[in-house]
């Protein structure tokens, strides 16, 4: 075997899940998950998972080997707000509304999408905010505010955030470009299917391409989510190959 391709498969990373921090006050953490077969010279998409309420980033991130092994290098962040984790033993965690947590939260995924760029190909124009639950109101927020910088949001039992927290004005026309994913499940009762709606009706008299999908289930994910999530954006990025 030559001696450079020998380096280059050293220098590969391996498939799995990686830890970090982000070069700002307070070292806030990046978790990262490589897809096996890691290819250097391919421009992968990014997806961005924000948890839910209680939740933290490692377990929002355990969703992306979920989605596909193959096709995505993914990262999962944490909210600035300490909670009680619920039954689990981790720490959980959630997002804020209010002004000064709000800009904080945006420089964290701005530097933690930089940082991850640096370190790995990610294609610029194929970045995603992936909400779960609470954390979609986050992936919303600044998907809005910056739809030119995104090539979408996907929202997973969530919802905009409302009137007074910290719910963006839409830009036109760049939000025409942006794209809009909505899985929800019929019988939530935490976040009612109704708020969906509201968001799919807002989003597309917007402009935007939007898509809604309904699963039969609460305010859980349903395993259906993370096929149709892989299938709306691997059309997207077959499509724009061509």
């Amino acid at each position: 075997m030559p001696q450079t391709e020998i380096a280059w498969r050293l220098r590969r990373p391996p498939e799995g899940f990686y830890t970090s921090q982000v070069e700002a006050p307070g070292g806030m953490p990046v978790r990262t998950f490589l897809p096996v077969g890691y290819e250097p010279n391919y421009p992968y998409p990014l997806l961005v998972f924000f948890h839910g309420h209680g939740s933290n980033e490692e377990q929002a991130l355990r969703l992306a080997p979920r989605l596909s092994r193959r096709n995505y290098v993914a990262i999962g962040l944490r909210g600035p707000r300490r909670v009680h984790g619920g039954r689990s033993e981790r720490p959980g965690f959630a997002w804020t509304t209010d002004g000064e947590c709000d800009i904080q939260t945006e420089d964290y995924v701005v530097r933690a999408i930089e940082q991850t760029r640096r370190n790995y190909h990610i294609h610029s124009e194929r970045i995603y905010l992936a909400g779960i639950c609470e954390g979609a109101g986050v992936a919303y927020r600044l998907g809005l505010t910056f739809p030119d910088k995104l090539a979408g949001v996907i929202s997973l039992n969530g919802a905009m955030p409302g009137p007074g927290n910290g719910r963006p004005l839409f830009r036109l026309p760049e939000l025409r470009r942006l794209r809009a994913f909505i899985g929800h499940g019929y019988a939530n009762s935490v976040l009612p299917l109704t708020l969906a709606r509201h968001d799919y009706q807002a989003l597309y008299a917007a402009g935007c391409d939007v898509r809604l999908q309904t699963y039969p289930t609460t305010h859980r994910l349903h395993p259906d989510m993370l096929r149709d999530i892989n299938r709306w954006v691997m059309e997207q990025v077959v499509g724009d190959d061509y």
